[in-house]
């Protein structure tokens, strides 16, 4: 299996789609959220087509319900950046919909068009199938290395479900963050029984993004019951056990830093993701000074890349039962 992550700047927004002969959830995949972020958009091809040939390589391959892999900001995508006017990903709320529905399109901001017609996609895509559970993957990658990692509700379902995907789970985002997938793709929203989970797959440039993107959906579909755990060759299922053998199984955020472009924040290199570190470490600077941590915890997203409001998060390691 190749593992480049390189994007196809002809791709539209729906990658692709497949349906079982038998009724189960709508499983929407989302790469790209953030265009400098193909990875999840190679993964999501890369899985339909094995889901096209299992059926020779398994007789008798059953799949249950239907999945739709999109890409998140294509505009932003196709140019290779984070975004253009404003983060996606910190877009998504009912209100600021309602308002830009409203607008004239053509005074409409990059992430704005974006917004609507994702929105007006995946409501045509519920209406078309009528499921009775949705679930949401969206894929992401980082500008730093280390650990993969996943974010989810603290509910159970939320939780078993991210729980299969073989990465440490990091509770708490959805009260240091607004405007996520996380928030907006839920049940209240779309009026259907809707569970959203982010799985971040590696650096953005690092091929085994890919494979453990590949490795992430798959474990997905079997969870949720869209294909059984003996079908679909997923031997990139172990890539993700290896990797987070040394990484906190549950860590809940203390911290983040926000920033504007304004701060000149400068991240010190070297920095990975889960990294310990310790209370009064200077990990960056900016126009007031150096910063330092207040206690010790493990750094989460460092940022190495120009654009971006999140300077860092920190974490701790936290005991639940999954």
């Amino acid at each position: 299996m190749s593992s480049e992550a390189k994007p196809d700047l002809k791709q539209g927004r729906v990658i692709g789609r497949y349906e079982g002969t038998e009724n189960g959830p709508l499983f929407i995949c989302l790469g790209a959220m953030h265009g400098n972020e193909p990875a999840g958009v190679r993964a999501i091809d890369l899985v339909i087509k094995m889901l096209e040939v299992e059926p020779i390589r398994t007789p008798g391959f059953v799949f249950r319900g239907r999945l739709l892999g999109l890409i998140g900001n294509l505009t932003a995508y196709r140019q290779q950046q984070r975004y253009l006017d404003k983060d996606l990903n910190r877009s998504f709320d009912v209100e600021h919909l309602a308002v830009i529905k409203k607008q004239d399109p053509k005074e409409l901001s990059s992430e704005c068009l974006e917004f609507l017609a994702l929105d007006e996609l995946i409501r045509n895509e519920i209406k078309s199938y009528g499921p009775d559970k949705i679930v949401l993957l969206d894929l992401h990658t980082t500008s730093s290395h280390g650990g993969i990692f996943t974010i989810c509700r603290d509910r159970k379902e939320d939780l078993h479900i991210a729980a299969a995907l073989h990465a440490p789970i990091v509770l708490g985002m959805l009260e240091g963050l607004k405007g996520t997938t996380l928030h907006y793709f839920i049940t209240e929203n779309l009026g259907v029984k809707s569970i959203p989970i982010t799985f971040e797959s590696g650096q953005h440039e690092e091929g085994m993004a890919v494979n453990r993107a590949v490795a992430g959906i798959i474990n997905c579909l079997q969870v949720i019951g869209a294909v059984d755990t003996n079908v679909v060759e997923n031997h990139h299922e172990q890539i993700l056990l290896d990797y987070s053998k040394q990484l906190p199984k549950v860590t809940e955020l203390i911290t983040r830093h926000p920033i504007t472009p304004e701060d000149d924040f400068k991240m010190k290199e070297g920095y990975q993701n889960f990294q310990k570190v310790a209370a009064g470490e200077v990990v960056a600077h900016d126009k007031s000074g150096p910063l330092t941590i207040e206690e010790d915890s493990r750094i989460l997203m460092p940022l190495y890349q120009d654009q971006g409001e999140d300077g860092y998060f920190l974490v701790k390691q936290i005991q639940r039962a999954l």
